[in-house]
């Protein structure tokens, strides 16, 4: 196979999963031009290897090299990493078409979920995204997390028992979320982010 067939190749199969890799890299990085550079440097990495890439799985052979990628960056960088804020703009049509209050309301909802998710540790975090953001398969964050199926699902649970934990901690005291609220309801609304 010659080179122009085989880029051709990876920008077929591995392009459409740019999104995939842009949102898991910003919430591992926790900020856009991070995830932008991490990004860039997996797909420079994922076509260097093409040729010799036997995975069935493009998605998840790419966002392991995604996360392998930003977990390399954010070693080289950890003295900085507890000081770097999340940068996310918050754009939705759905927003629009509301009246101010109706707008404020849910992009304080945004807000907070963003902030509880932002401030889990980064294995809870990752699983998090992983599942409820790109809706992988428990088999395909085992591959791109590197661990045993079974340990998904205990991490997954975990993580949601966290980020509840941190919901309540961040909304009044009064106000804790409960069993089956929009927090664990798959691809829910606060999870539509």
């Amino acid at each position: 196979m010659d080179w122009q067939t085989s880029t051709g190749d990876f920008e077929r199969k591995m392009l459409p999963h740019l999104n995939a890799a842009f949102t898991l890299a910003r919430w591992l990085t926790g900020n856009v031009p991070d995830a932008q550079d991490a990004v860039q440097e997996a797909y420079l990495r994922a076509l260097r290897f093409w040729g010799d890439c036997r995975a069935s799985n493009c998605r998840a052979w790419l966002l392991q090299i995604v996360r392998n990628t930003c977990y390399t960056r954010m070693r080289a960088k950890r003295p900085q990493l507890a000081t770097t804020p999340f940068e996310d703009d918050i754009q939705s049509e759905e927003l629009e078409s509301q009246t101010p209050e109706k707008v404020a309301i849910a992009s304080a909802d945004i807000q907070l979920v963003r902030r509880a998710i932002q401030e889990l540790p980064l294995k809870y975090r990752e699983v998090l995204i992983l599942r409820e953001l790109e809706d992988m398969s428990y088999g395909e964050i085992a591959k791109v997390m590197c661990t045993p199926l079974a340990t998904v699902g205990s991490t997954l649970f975990r993580a949601r028992q966290l980020l509840r934990e941190r919901l309540g901690n961040l909304m009044s005291p009064n106000v804790v979320p409960q069993s089956g609220s929009p927090v664990q309801d798959r691809r829910g609304s606060l999870f539509s982010l």
